[in-house]
């Protein structure tokens, strides 16, 4: 009898423990058991060993987007293109995340024929289509797919197309420039007689999802010291990459070509752009602006006035020569009567006495 009434108070333990943890305790536990939940957990790890900076306000005071288009043989974008194929635990970019798309561990969302991103769950992207799509060599076995090395087209993917977000945020008084999508372009038809090759754009990337592992990617910083070395999220937080603007959002959702006529046109219009976002944020703090100097008009002012006074003739009106006739009949009836001495002066006469 002792024996069943300890164990049920063990039972009665153990599931007031069990109510009384966390929600997303309860959930991560979940994860663990199953297979496609575990995908979240991993998530979450990650997000935590490797913490991003917070994601951007919807509620900023002042936001412009735009859209680069990376070039991955200039200088400044190249750690993001080699090793072309991976050497020890050095790998560009696009084979890193075709292997994190390829576990599920991140999602990828379809190309839109108008070049927008859309993060809604309808489209989502399945790493086979896009395999079959470009044929892109795979094997599956045991319902998981798998690629070589040598079979991830990482040396044709020499762009990328990156939506960046220039804001002021209000709570912390800073101007902010942060990468928000990723999308690989794929280059291919170009021949030997010197046609250009043709872009296909593969997916689109949200930075929020990628972000936490990008921050394992180590990146060469630099030419003149190997050594030297950061992490894709730190490249991208930096803004370290140089890309030309292709696109910007607009009511009428044009891109740059539409409206530049040739390739002057297009080069004068991205030249405006930056020095709007670069004007905004020079003069965000210009609370009051500055007076104009006011010293030299004055000047002006007062000699035209002066000129004017010397000109113009000298006017009595009717009041003032009335007021000065009375006042002169005064004077003499006061000098007559001997009444005020100190208006009129007295004569003075010298008498002599005769002898």
């Amino acid at each position: 009898m002792t024996k069943r009434v300890s164990l049920l108070a063990l039972c009665l333990a153990l599931a007031a423990v069990a109510v009384a943890q966390p929600a997303r305790r309860r959930v991560q536990s979940t994860a663990a058991a199953g297979g496609s939940e575990r995908t979240e957990q991993t998530v979450s790890r990650a997000e935590l060993m490797f913490p991003t900076s917070d994601p951007m306000p919807d509620d900023v005071v002042w936001r412009r987007d735009i859209y680069r288009q990376l070039d991955l043989l200039l200088d400044a974008n190249a750690p993001l293109y080699y090793p072309v194929e991976p050497q020890g635990t050095q790998m560009n970019l696009f084979t890193y995340l075709f292997r994190l798309l390829l576990t599920g561990r991140i999602p990828a969302y379809a190309y839109q024929l108008d070049g927008n991103e859309s993060f809604a769950a309808r489209h989502k992207v399945q790493m086979r289509e896009v395999m079959d799509r470009y044929h892109i060599f795979y094997e599956e076995a045991d319902g998981k797919l798998k690629v070589e090395n040598n079979d991830i087209p990482s040396a044709e993917v020499t762009r990328y197309y990156i939506k960046e977000s220039v804001y002021l945020d209000q709570r912390t008084s800073t101007f902010t420039t942060r990468v928000t999508a990723i999308c690989p372009v794929l280059m291919r038809g170009a021949d030997e007689f010197g046609g250009e090759a043709t872009p296909y754009p593969l997916f689109w990337l949200k930075y929020d999802d990628i972000a936490s592992f990008l921050s394992r990617l180590p990146l060469m910083g630099s030419n003149l010291n190997n050594v030297s070395r950061m992490t894709a999220d730190d490249y991208f937080t930096m803004t370290r990459y140089d890309g030309k603007i292709y696109k910007t959002n607009n009511l009428q959702g044009r891109v740059l070509a539409n409206y530049c006529k040739d390739d002057s046109a297009m080069v004068r219009e991205q030249k405006r752009i930056e020095k709007e976002i670069a004007d905004f944020e020079a003069h965000v703090w210009d609370a009051t602006p500055e007076e104009p100097d006011t010293t030299a008009a004055d000047t002006v002012v007062e000699e035209v006035s002066k000129k004017s006074r010397r000109a113009a003739p000298k006017r009595t009106s009717t009041a003032a020569r009335n007021r000065k006739q009375s006042v002169g009949e005064t004077k003499r009836s006061r000098s007559r009567d001997g009444g005020d001495a100190s208006a009129t002066a007295p004569r003075v006469s010298v008498r002599r006495e005769r002898r």
